[in-house]
């Protein structure tokens, strides 16, 4: 079925809004009702275009609070994540584009700066709010702008508990600022928030009644002109000391000299719009805490938030979910295989431990979650923690498996260096989401993983081309494996129905010939592999035959086959699901060039370039490394002279 206007419910209140200008025109009676057209707009809409669900409905009143109260876009929202962005995308002059949210040529499914000025800071991973729109706002007290330029930083509970959500308020505390932070606080990531913050946020409380004497007493201050920034830090403490009275709880925000509003609810959006106004103005940096419901206004989203984050395709009227079962004897995920494998491997040996941040379900680590609770740790949206904390359990004596996409690895790029390679630490990255990950596009899509790891002295670094290899690379981490061990393979679905094998070693730094041939080379890594097979058929059927290595390892290199390759006297063409500068393409440009070979070098792969959203097999065939394109390159290169 595809998406018509006609397929949409009746919004006569949404429909009237191009822009925030047009929202300021409605009385605030009139808000809730727009509230409603928006959450009926965005059911049916992503009913049939999956993206990010819950998040979105349960800021619906958070974000058109937003846009009634400032002047956006002179005004700055900085959503952090941006899930929770496409009510802002529809009151922002994108409704009639909403169909085409995150397709090849279409809209962005995070907040994008080249698709709107009222997108202010690109965003994709979390926690970087605060930090981003704290730098708008000093920005623009230096630039000395009139009228002021008032900066908002919208954080969600799971984001707030990474460490430059930290860095960033502390920044913010001792800065000169206006920078409001609005705590958008659900009790849930993608899947349940973890640790003490979070159980702190969950039970934080301030009375009305305190609220209205605060409200109060400001503006009575602020008449009599007894209110100024001097005075700030001794009225700030003397209001802790008031609140910890009344709410029988200190307040980590006010301790650190940042005015505390809350926590409201975050469905009410006329309460919301009357504390935006009576906050809006006030000097020095604030947050605003709002309590809400992921999935709000949908039961089923609401009664399982985490299956909802982004749940694919779905009946609006019953909320049956299509597709979300796998046929039988169909192809398992491969991060379904891992977190099946890790299982197994866990109940082998006692040493083994799993680490995810805020990713259970994500990476499959629920499996050993359900199996072995004890040996299993989700550190929640702290990536950099999470390394650490692998080379401390493997600094005496555990075997860790650390399960983070490869986005989100590079925020843990320092740590991976001199907290577990340095040490020589034997901690296993499960990179998950390698390569061209899809409609989530550039800040999700894993380009850099092998690039960037394999700087890293002692760094290990492999991708299987099917679920055995996954598994057998699995295996081979924790019996040979004596220092960081990395394996990355993609989003989806496997080839193999029957992906159970029995584990066996792959040596380290060894490849594989799949295939003879005299007329090209292919060096492969990973799963792309699978499309290099279709197109060497293709080639032979028209009298071109090909060589093709699976070279399984990129740290340390087969040099064997490298020279068996460049031996044969034909054109070499590398294939990688990955940037070519630094992976696979750069290695075997390294590697001729430092001994002087001279041979053609087609290299296949990700280039200088962040790719945008559209379906995997969309964005392949863009970048020039699907089957067609291998097969493109094998017959272009099939008349080149000999070298």
């Amino acid at each position: 079925m595809s998406q018509t206007a006609n397929s949409l419910p009746h919004t006569p209140l949404l429909s009237a809004i191009d822009s925030p200008a047009d929202l300021r025109k409605l009385s605030v009676s009139e808000l809730p009702g727009l509230c409603d057209e928006i959450r009926r707009f965005l059911i049916h809409s992503l009913a049939d275009n999956p993206g990010h669900f819950a998040s979105s409905m349960g800021a619906v009143e958070l974000t058109v609070a937003l846009h009634y109260v400032f002047d956006t876009p002179y005004d700055r929202i900085v959503w952090d994540v941006g899930h929770q962005a496409y009510g802002h995308k529809l009151l922002t002059g994108r409704r009639d584009l909403f169909c085409g949210n995150r397709k090849l040529g279409g809209l962005s499914g995070f907040p994008n700066p080249d698709e709107s000025p009222y997108d202010t800071f690109a965003a994709g991973h979390a926690s970087n709010s605060i930090s981003a729109a704290l730098g708008m706002a000093v920005a623009s007290q230096l630039k000395g702008e009139s009228p002021r330029r008032n900066v908002v930083a919208v954080i969600g509970d799971a984001s707030i508990s990474g460490g430059l959500a930290f860095e960033g308020i502390n920044n913010a505390a001792n800065t000169p600022n206006n920078l409001l932070i609005v705590l958008n606080d659900n009790d849930m990531s993608i899947d349940d928030n973890v640790g003490a913050l979070n159980s702190y946020m969950a039970h934080l409380t301030t009375s009305r009644v305190y609220n209205d004497i605060r409200y109060k007493a400001f503006k009575m201050l602020k008449k009599m002109h007894l209110v100024s920034e001097r005075r700030r830090g001794a009225l700030l403490r003397f209001n802790n000391s008031l609140k910890s009275l009344l709410s029988k709880q200190q307040n980590i925000f006010e301790g650190l000299n940042i005015r505390y509003f809350g926590p409201f609810d975050g469905h009410d959006v006329a309460t919301i719009v009357r504390v935006l106004n009576d906050i809006r103005d006030m000097q020095g940096p604030r947050i605003l805490h709002l309590r809400t419901v992921k999935g709000k206004g949908y039961a089923p989203a609401e009664k399982d938030p985490a299956s909802w984050h982004a749940p694919g395709r779905f009946e609006p009227e019953t909320g049956r979910r299509l597709g979300a079962e796998s046929a039988e004897g169909a192809p398992m995920k491969y991060q379904d295989v891992f977190g099946h494998t890790l299982v197994e491997l866990a109940r082998k040996k006692p040493e083994v431990v799993a680490i995810t941040a805020a990713m259970l379900s994500g990476t499959s680590v629920s499996l050993m979650k359900d199996a072995i609770p004890d040996r299993t740790f989700d550190v929640g949206i702290c990536e950099g923690h999470a390394v650490t904390f692998a080379g401390g359990l493997a600094k005496d004596g555990m075997r860790p498996f650390v399960a983070i996409y490869s986005s989100f690895l590079q925020r843990a790029y320092d740590h991976i260096i001199h907290d577990v390679a340095l040490h020589r630490l034997p901690v296993t990255f499960c990179i998950d989401r390698a390569g061209i990950v899809g409609e989530d596009g550039a800040t999700h899509h894993g380009a850099f993983d092998m690039a960037y790891l394999r700087t890293v002295p002692g760094m290990v670094i492999a991708s299987g081309r099917d679920e055995h290899a996954l598994r057998n690379l699995m295996y081979t981490s924790l019996e040979e494996g004596k220092g960081p061990f990395a394996i990355r393979y993609p989003r989806g679905m496997g080839r193999n129905p029957h992906w159970r094998n029995t584990m066996q070693v792959l040596p380290v730094g060894r490849g594989e010939k799949l295939a003879d041939g005299s007329d090209a080379v292919v060096l492969s890594i990973g799963p792309a592999a699978s499309d290099v097979a279709g197109a060497i058929e293709r080639a032979r059927a028209n009298g071109v035959t090909v060589a093709h290595y699976d070279m399984i390892y990129l740290k340390p290199a087969d040099e064997a086959i490298l020279e068996e390759a460049v031996d044969k006297g034909c054109p070499l063409i590398t294939v990688e699901d990955g940037i070519v500068s630094g992976g696979l393409g750069g290695v075997v440009a390294e590697w001729l060039a430092d001994r002087g070979i001279q041979r053609t070098l087609v290299r296949l792969g990700i280039h200088d370039e962040f790719v945008p959203q559209g379906t995997p097999a969309q964005l392949k065939k863009m970048c020039g490394y699907d089957e067609d394109a291998i097969y493109e390159a094998i017959m272009n290169i099939k008349t080149s002279p000999r070298q």
